[in-house]
């Protein structure tokens, strides 16, 4: 579970950076709005999945409430799903060779 949570993290950051790009061609430079069409339900659905992750990798890690409400905040702000996913991920190998 928490492999799948490391990839659904990374690509939930890189489908942000794609829809900030889409966004920028579509309000900045006002040249269309294709990459919000094609991002935003990517982004949208990974989203999604990153929620669900983030709830049953804490019930196999066995995170606290505290953690589990940061790992969901974490899919608002662009990127911090990677952030996240690295903190659990380094705490998850420290608790492993204990």
């Amino acid at each position: 579970m928490l492999r799948w949570f490391r990839i659904v993290a990374v690509a939930e950051a890189c489908s942000w950076a794609g829809l900030l790009v889409g966004m920028f061609f579509k309000y900045v430079t006002e040249t269309g709005e294709l990459g919000v069409k094609v991002f935003g339900p990517i982004h949208g659905a990974l989203f999604v999945l990153y929620g669900l992750g983030v709830i049953l990798s804490a019930r196999e890690a066995g995170w606290s409430r505290g953690t589990i409400v940061l790992g969901l905040a974490c899919a608002v702000p662009p990127f911090t799903s990677i952030w996240f996913e690295r903190r659990m991920a380094g705490r998850t190998e420290a608790r492993q060779l204990a």
